[in-house]
């Protein structure tokens, strides 16, 4: 895959822009649900009003926008969106949780957030633009980056089948569908090759709302599709001035400061596992320390924006690097058209409440159909070290092994001896909240543990993976003279 040559448009191609227009509109349709997830758990968490809901999905919908714009034309220039990121979902929690504590108002709890994203942005920018993360890069290997990168796929699990569990024979078709189209149809059709998930959301979208006209679904109903909302919505979002800073002036409470920066800890490391991930899907190969660098600095200036712009912290999107390789669509022209469509849908209200009629058992079955392939995608980077070693299998499976049980013993999903939270009782609350953040997040967990036993037990770097060799001459694995003609 690295060598793009089975690639339809590879990264710096420009499709028609109709035809682009469709392709953006494929990323937008991934990643929509669990973009609006978020504010759709946390705003009634926090006890929004409709108003006030509508206003935190815009901002979040505006905030993907410009994140990713500034992430594909700027930062990594890879075809990565940018989303709303579950790696802050305990963080957050915790501030909305003192929120009700001490009779806080909704606004004043994302006044919170808002202030502990903008100081972790910063870090983050320094981070990254300082070249830190890029020189780091050399402790990771693909012992460590492959399991991280299986854990992105396999983390989202329960994003799977339970929300197509909600209603399997419309899931079911969607998964049906994506195979058809991707696998088999695509092999006899330039059209299925390229808008595969765009087809079968519209077709399993249409087999829903038929389904709701003649009254087989009716309101309640997981897929029932519901248009009322479409005509009652405004075309613009009432006061546009109102754009920035929405709920108010940011405020800043340490302890939240340090269980937020623990949330970008982990997107980091998702994140850098997300650019070998897209990176091979677009047949870019592996990205150089300057892309990576350049990559979390500018998703440090997305996450300052969605911090000024009343959204929460947005990382790169695994279900769309998904699509990326099921696609072979590697454009990040695209995925700056992509942008823009998240932009007006920020904007303009109509085009959100349209696209909130998606059911939700479609796109359950475009999460099951698409995050195995983030998973393989893992698989073929760990292939690149030594697997006779049994060095690099002991660490390659007890870091995955752990990235899997760590959460659950987090979640307190074990009955033979006590939980996490009895463990942390005794510990300073911002350190409990930040060992209980990373503890919760399975890449971040498969991530400490491979670079510490990597870089600790002895092993050479033909057995790592840190280089290759071909024709009896090697070659930096972490090096490629193409990518070093493009930076410049």
């Amino acid at each position: 895959m690295a060598d793009g040559s089975d690639i339809l448009y590879p990264l710096e191609s420009k499709p028609p822009l109709g035809k682009a227009i469709v392709l953006a509109l494929q990323h937008v349709l991934t990643m929509f649900g669990a973009t609006v997830a978020v504010p759709l758990l946390l705003g009634p968490m926090m006890g929004m009003s409709a108003e006030e809901i509508a206003t935190l999905i815009s901002s979040v919908m505006l905030c993907s926008g410009l994140a990713t714009l500034v992430q594909s034309t700027f930062g990594s220039r890879l075809p990565i969106i940018q989303g709303v990121s579950f790696s802050f979902l305990a963080a957050f929690i915790a501030i909305i949780a003192y929120g009700k504590e001490t009779g806080l108002t909704p606004a004043e709890m994302m006044t919170l957030i808002a202030g502990s994203i903008i100081v972790g942005a910063i870090v983050e920018i320094i981070v990254g633009f300082s070249g830190l993360i890029g020189y780091l890069r050399r402790f990771l290997s693909p012992v460590v980056i492959g399991p991280v990168i299986m854990l992105i796929g396999l983390a989202l699990f329960q994003h799977g089948a339970p929300k197509a569990g909600t209603h399997w024979p419309i899931s079911g078709l969607t998964i049906l569908l994506v195979i058809v189209f991707s696998l088999v149809l695509a092999k006899r059709s330039r059209f299925f090759r390229i808008f595969p998930i765009l087809s079968a959301v519209v077709l399993a979208c249409a087999v829903a709302a038929i389904c709701s006209w003649a009254g087989w679904f009716q309101a309640g109903h997981p897929s029932y599709v519901n248009l009322e909302n479409v005509s009652s919505s405004p075309w613009l979002r009432a006061n546009p001035a109102e754009l920035v800073l929405p709920w108010g002036t940011p405020m800043f409470k340490t302890g939240f400061i340090v269980a937020v920066l623990a949330g970008f800890l982990a997107s980091m490391i998702e994140s850098f596992g997300d650019y070998h991930a897209c990176s091979y899907m677009a047949g870019g190969g592996e990205p150089t320390e300057k892309q990576i660098s350049r990559g979390i600095g500018c998703e440090g200036i997305g996450c300052l924006l969605t911090g000024l712009l009343g959204g929460f912290s947005s990382t790169s999107y695994s279900e769309n690097i998904g699509l990326v390789g099921l696609t072979k669509v590697g454009s990040r022209y695209v995925v700056q058209v992509a942008s823009v469509v998240l932009i007006l849908l920020g904007i303009f209200a109509k085009f959100g409440a349209f696209a909130a009629t998606i059911p939700g058992p479609v796109v359950g079955g475009l999460y099951c159909a698409l995050f195995g392939l983030i998973a393989a995608v893992g698989i073929q980077q760990l292939s690149k070290a030594d697997l006779s070693s049994d060095r690099n299998l002991f660490i390659a499976g007890f870091s995955l092994f752990m990235g899997l049980s760590v959460p659950a013993y987090f979640e307190g999903y074990t009955t033979y001896a006590p939980g996490a939270a009895e463990l942390l009782a005794n510990l300073p609350e911002s350190l409990k909240t930040t060992i209980d953040s990373v503890g919760r997040t399975g890449m971040a967990v498969a991530a400490l543990i491979g670079i510490v036993l990597d870089n600790v037990i002895a092993g050479t770097d033909a057995e790592r993976g840190l280089t290759t060799a071909h024709a009896g001459e090697p070659e930096a694995l972490f090096v490629h003279e193409e990518h070093a003609v493009k930076e410049g």
